[in-house]
């Protein structure tokens, strides 16, 4: 029996598919069916049921994947333990993040990590749509919003802060909004998700609640960079978190930050960037380096609210 098998067997556990572990361990699918079939011939033990829509285990393999786990979760931590701690931090990890975020900041932030680690391989994926991280066999998902997923362990990084700006064109056309209430009379460029265009949420401060306001303007777009280029164009008033903003938009004079004492977000509560991982992940040293230089790196505010 090889623990590359036992390794195969805990992730089809985990994931519920053969492709998924496949996927995770660049393996053709029919490797995993063969050596899982060969683990339970060698066992005398059916491990797993099988259908077309799922794979689940049984309660045989219940019983086995909680001792294997321990053992290899022992094994690993052993080797990495075995190496001396400046050259430990090698290897493989996979990180999963929107495509926004991943594009403007991460992709930098990667740059640095492998500056420190030189030995250190980063597998960076970047999507919109959600992802199952423990299907995908991502080590570390970066996402924004609320943790909803059972089998993650999260660390809260910062709170979202969001910016509303227009181009001075279009204030000196159309006059400058000093409450809330002004934005109904102006064009807002409103940023259209998988459900809805945003709803716009003010308060002026952290002990009132948020209220929301209904706007409309010319313009909804999906895409972040294409309504901030309509406002930097005069077409309009954005609202958006820091972190998509290109510092030099407002350094330059390209947008003006817009009723900067109150507080605003697209939600009627706070959301959160967060560093989340599969729980036994997080037992890997290379895995915990790399949450570790995101979140320092990142910081609390984090570096890019320093735009405006």
């Amino acid at each position: 029996m090889h623990v590359q098998t036992l390794r195969y067997f805990l992730m089809v556990a985990t994931t519920g598919s053969f492709l998924a572990t496949a996927r995770h361990f660049e393996v053709p699918a029919s490797s995993v069916s063969r050596f899982i079939a060969s683990l339970e011939k060698e066992l005398g033990q059916q491990l797993f049921y099988r259908s077309t829509r799922a794979v689940r285990l049984t309660e045989q393999g219940q019983r086995y994947y909680a001792q294997v786990r321990q053992a290899v979760e022992l094994l690993d931590s052993a080797a990495e333990q075995f190496d001396n701690a400046a050259s430990a931090i090698r290897g493989l990890v996979k990180i999963n993040a929107g495509e926004s975020l991943g594009r403007l900041h991460l992709g930098a932030l990667v740059n640095q990590l492998q500056a420190r680690y030189p030995e250190l391989e980063v597998e960076l994926t970047l999507s919109n749509t959600y992802i199952d991280p423990v299907q995908e066999g991502a080590d570390i998902t970066v996402r924004v919003g609320r943790l909803v997923d059972s089998g993650l362990i999260g660390k809260v990084v910062c709170t979202q802060r969001y910016v509303l700006a227009a181009s001075p064109a279009y204030l000196a056309e159309h006059g400058t909004p000093q409450t809330p209430e002004d934005l109904l009379q102006h064009s807002c460029l409103l940023y259209k998700g998988v459900y809805e265009p945003q709803r716009w949420h003010f308060r002026q401060s952290a002990q009132q609640p948020f209220e929301p306001l209904v706007v409309s303007g010319p313009l909804r777009s999906n895409n972040s960079e294409v309504l901030v280029n309509a406002a930097m164009a005069g077409r309009g008033i954005v609202l958006f978190p820091t972190w998509i903003y290109s510092p030099s938009s407002f350094q330059d004079g390209r947008l003006v930050r817009l009723l900067a004492d109150w507080d605003l977000a697209p939600y009627a509560d706070e959301v959160h960037i967060q560093i989340l991982s599969p729980e036994n992940r997080l037992r890997s040293q290379k895995v915990r380096a790399v949450s570790a230089f995101l979140a320092e790196a990142i910081g609390s505010p984090p570096y890019w609210d320093a735009i405006a």
